[in-house]
């Protein structure tokens, strides 16, 4: 949350006690992954930012069968197997899904750009 690179509207949204925040296992899953393979640099590991969204009270999405499903009838705005699966799991939830990655809006309204 203090991370500069987090903009101040969703911050502000993330800390807006009336907002129930999910955060995916394929958010966990990502992360781990590119910890591993040297991509990106975090003070701490997957695990714990997945402690530490459950204490802050953001609730898991688990990934199902159903969601897992859904990706292939997703149009091919994107590639990426992870956003693919967020957009699927947003879409069945239904749940906004606040990104900062400029391919993800062309999915619907129910994606929102920072």
């Amino acid at each position: 949350m203090g991370s500069p690179r987090l903009p101040v509207n969703a911050r502000a949204i993330l800390t807006d006690g009336g907002n129930e925040v999910l955060f995916s296992a394929a958010n966990i899953w990502e992360i781990a992954i590119k910890q591993q393979l040297d991509r990106i640099e975090l003070s701490t590991g997957a695990y714990q930012i997945a402690e530490a969204a459950i204490e802050t009270g953001f609730v898991e999405l688990p990934i199902t069968s159903a969601a897992a499903a859904a990706v292939a009838n997703l149009p091919l705005h994107h590639k990426d197997p992870f956003d693919r699966l967020l957009i699927a799991q947003a879409t069945l939830e239904p749940a906004r899904l606040l990104t900062v990655d400029p391919k993800l809006p062309a999915y619907g309204e129910f994606v929102t750009l920072f």
